[in-house]
């Protein structure tokens, strides 16, 4: 009976937390959505940005850009280093523990700390300037811990049946590790890139102090520009053009949600093949 009692009382915590958590979600997207669509207009999809159409569309384009450059320099290494700590790496190296401490120590660090080490670095000492390179780089540093814990994590959780198996057959390791450790663990290796795609998309504090706040289209690396939170932040910290603030959320929201949904199409292709 006390058995039964207490299966009951964790199954309704259980389902209470469930209903309170997609509760508070769907709040928040409805009170997005409700604030900012009718807002949305023409003016905020233009070219250039005014003072007076505010506009977002050179922010989305920054957003783009950085995305996919802060991706292109921390995947690579997140991915060696994490196939190195797994496969190459023996249980009782030192060095090991002291990778994996040093990550999940920077995957702790507030966000404002890698905005001043990049304004330091990137922006005075390496003479980017304020610059999306800067702000890519700086980035790209701020989602290496992530994607390199996530995808440590995903090869660990790849059988060891299926690397004797390949061995069995003939196969080198390399070509083990590249044929059938990689592909099996890539839906878990796309969840930790989808993360860092979030974090990107919603940061705000690192790229004010190495990308800067120029709503312009970019004309370079080497050029300054807002991103679509930053653009957002601007906007409502101002104070004159909340309304638009509260409709660049609602892009903001819409483009997370495609880069999701196309990265969960990916995975599962990739999980078929």
């Amino acid at each position: 009976m006390v058995a039964r009692r207490n299966a009951k009382v964790i199954k309704i915590l259980v389902y209470t937390a469930t209903v309170i958590t997609f509760g508070v979600l769907l709040f928040l997207i409805g009170y997005i959505l409700v604030k900012g669509i009718p807002h949305l207009s023409f003016s905020l999809f233009e070219l250039e940005y005014t003072s007076e159409n505010v506009s977002m569309f050179p922010a989305i384009i920054n957003t783009l850009v950085m995305t996919v450059l802060s991706l292109v320099i921390a995947i690579p290494f997140g991915l060696f280093t994490a196939i190195y700590l797994v496969e190459y790496a023996k249980r009782d190296n030192r060095l090991v523990g002291i990778i994996r401490l040093t990550a999940e120590t920077l995957a702790g660090i507030p966000s404002i700390v890698y905005g001043l080490f990049g304004l330091l670095f990137f922006v005075t000492y390496m003479g980017w300037g304020f610059s999306i390179l800067a702000g890519s780089a700086t980035l790209s540093i701020m989602i290496l811990p992530l994607i390199m814990r996530t995808t440590e994590e995903a090869l660990q959780s790849v059988p060891a049946s299926l690397r004797e198996a390949s061995f069995g057959l003939g196969a080198g390791k390399l070509r083990t590790i590249f044929r059938i450790v990689v592909p099996s663990a890539m839906p878990g290796i796309l969840a930790g890139i989808i993360l860092a795609i979030g974090r990107i998309v919603g940061e705000t504090a690192a790229l004010i102090y190495t990308a800067g706040t120029v709503a312009k289209l970019p004309q370079g690396l080497f050029s300054s520009g807002r991103t679509l939170s930053v653009h957002m932040y601007t906007l409502s910290s101002e104070g004159f053009h909340t309304d638009e603030a509260y409709a660049t959320a609602v892009v903001l929201l819409i483009i997370v949600l495609m880069i999701n949904t196309i990265s969960a199409i990916i995975a599962k292709r990739v999980t078929r093949t």
